[in-house]
């Protein structure tokens, strides 16, 4: 982490001021696997907070996050611990390509990253954006910005003043080979700057 932060101290001086200001940021970490692709799936447009509580429900109501059991579960179930019907159907999307072993979620950790994307993205509901967290929390990828990420892009906003996602993708290349360390700086400041914790 140290290389890294050094790194990209010297590339891009605002990262200075928010370490100067917050310190370090948390690097997150989360085991690789079903349980954490379905909690990123309950991730999606809300707080980390309200899936968690979610998730907890849902693992209390199942006793195990696993495919086979979670299939077997019905949908008046999921929405009773607070799963949504769309979301309902893509946990079970993701239940049913590893029950069929039309994935190996095991074997992606020893697979290039672009591999993991379009191993991932075959699967109903799970898009970039939870492609681009389980990478980087699970596989710890070291290079990923997830503009898809709604705090990322508006602190680059506040921070740099650049509006157009392309921008945003052009200025991060001299962050590169570290652009997941940059991301890391950058929900760092988001949270910091509104006095919220989370727990990864």
């Amino acid at each position: 982490m140290q290389e890294a932060i050094e790194y990209l101290l010297e590339k891009e001086p605002v990262f200075s001021l928010i370490i100067e200001k917050y310190g370090l940021p948390v690097i997150p970490k989360r085991p690789q696997g079903f349980g954490t692709l379905v909690l990123l799936i309950l991730e999606q447009q809300v707080s980390i907070d309200s899936a968690k509580a979610a998730f907890l429900k849902l693992k209390a109501a199942a006793k195990k996050v696993e495919p086979e059991i979670l299939l077997n579960i019905s949908d008046e179930e999921f929405r009773s611990v607070g799963v949504s019907r769309q979301k309902t159907a893509y946990i079970k999307a993701l239940a049913l390509a590893v029950v069929n072993k039309e994935i190996n979620l095991e074997s992606l950790a020893n697979k290039p990253a672009q591999q993991v994307r379009e191993e991932l993205i075959r699967i109903k509901g799970i898009g970039n954006w939870t492609i681009d967290i389980y990478l980087m929390f699970c596989l710890e990828e070291p290079d990923l910005l997830p503009l898809g990420d709604i705090a990322i892009i508006n602190t680059i906003k506040e921070l740099l003043n650049i509006h157009e996602k392309e921008a945003m993708a052009a200025r991060a290349v001299k962050w590169s080979p570290y652009r997941s360390y940059a991301t890391f700086i950058l929900w760092h400041y988001y949270l910091k700057k509104r006095g919220r914790t989370i727990s990864y």
